[in-house]
């Protein structure tokens, strides 16, 4: 029985002592001094708040202004400095502390400069990043210049450089995918769509964090960015003749773009060409009733239903209920449309009245 008590005892001190490792290993320490014009800050407050739990880590400087922090979970800090009657002397958001190779983090505070000093690996991590920005706004606007002159070829280069700098923006993918489109690069359009729709899912599920610098990352514009991408990307399979995967495209585009009218437009005219008339019927529907004025859709009804009209025993036109309305709202939307003749044609076929008091808009 006793050997059996110490065998117990024994592997929860060896299981303990595992969890202390561990815990260890993930945290870090910080030391540094807080002077004001390069004089030390004796009784100052440094307040260094983790960003992740919102705990805040609270120490007096001594008479040399010197402070020294233990326990910190690695991570960004916002770090503060308070006099004695708890004025706030001194800000600083996103200070890593990693405590990289198990060295201490240095943390020297100058209050004149409402900054903390820095190291200089990271004043070269900033000097990266800078660079890197700069690179990108110079191909930014090598591509605006190059799409407000509609050369699309002339767009590739950057946006692919854009991309490759930096792929958590998706809008980089699809701008590259709507140029590549505009060139006839349709499979390559379908793929640059398909690497920019995996990213902007990301941040539509919340599986990647909103970044606070780029607006694009925020959840709902991702979810309307991936619609839009479909809907496009539903064009290019079209290019392809590779309808189904169209259809696909536009069926998702339509479930998430908060505007879906042109999305199941596209979505019914491609079920039209495909020879589905019931798909097609319903998608139109759909499309009008996201946009009523859309009259291109009016048009696509009509015709689907002139092919289910009937012949009667004495030679009349039975038309299918809601063919006339159709058409005829195509005229009243678009009286001088590239349909209007053919819908008057379909008009007379069926021994409808042909409304004439449609006026042109802004008369």
């Amino acid at each position: 029985m006793k050997r059996r008590e110490y065998f117990v005892i024994l592997v929860l001190t060896l299981a303990l002592g595992a969890v202390a490792a561990w815990a260890q290993a993930n945290l870090t320490r910080a030391e540094g001094r807080v002077t004001n014009g390069g004089k030390p800050v004796p009784d100052a407050q440094v307040v260094l708040t983790f960003q992740d739990s919102g705990k805040a880590f609270k120490v007096k400087t001594d008479k040399n202004g010197a402070f020294s922090v233990i326990g910190l979970p690695r991570g960004n800090y916002t770090v503060e400095v308070f006099n004695a009657a708890g004025e706030n002397l001194y800000q600083r958001k996103n200070q890593p502390l990693t405590g990289e190779g198990g060295a201490v983090d240095k943390l020297d505070i100058e209050l004149t400069t409402g900054q903390a000093k820095m190291t200089s690996e990271q004043v070269e991590a900033i000097k990266t990043q800078n660079a890197k920005a700069q690179s990108i706004n110079a191909m930014i606007a090598e591509y605006q210049t190059a799409a407000s002159a509609k050369d699309w070829q002339a767009t590739i280069a950057p946006l692919q450089g854009m991309v490759a700098a930096d792929p958590t923006r998706w809008e980089y993918f699809q701008a590259l995918g709507n140029s590549q489109f505009n060139i006839g690069e349709y499979e390559n359009a379908v793929q640059t769509f398909d690497k920019g729709i995996q990213v902007a899912q990301g941040y539509a599920s919340g599986a990647t964090p909103k970044d606070p610098k780029n607006p694009n990352s925020d959840p709902v514009k991702a979810k309307q960015g991936i619609g839009q991408m479909l809907a496009n990307q539903g064009n290019a399979y079209l290019k392809l003749n590779k309808k189904d995967q169209a259809i696909a495209a536009y069926t998702k585009a339509a479930e998430l773009d908060p505007n879906p009218g042109t999305a199941y437009f596209n979505l019914c005219a491609t079920q039209y060409n495909s020879g589905n008339t019931e798909g097609a019927l319903a998608a139109c529907d759909k499309a009008i009733a996201a946009d009523p004025n859309k009259a291109d859709a009016y048009y696509i009804k009509g015709s689907l239903l002139i092919a289910s009209s009937t012949l009667e025993k004495d030679g009349k036109v039975k038309a299918v209920p809601g063919t006339a309305e159709a058409l005829n709202k195509y005229l009243e939307l678009a009286p001088d449309g590239p349909h209007a003749a053919d819908v008057k044609q379909m008009l007379e076929y069926i021994g409808s009245k042909v409304e004439t008091t449609f006026k042109k808009k802004g008369k």
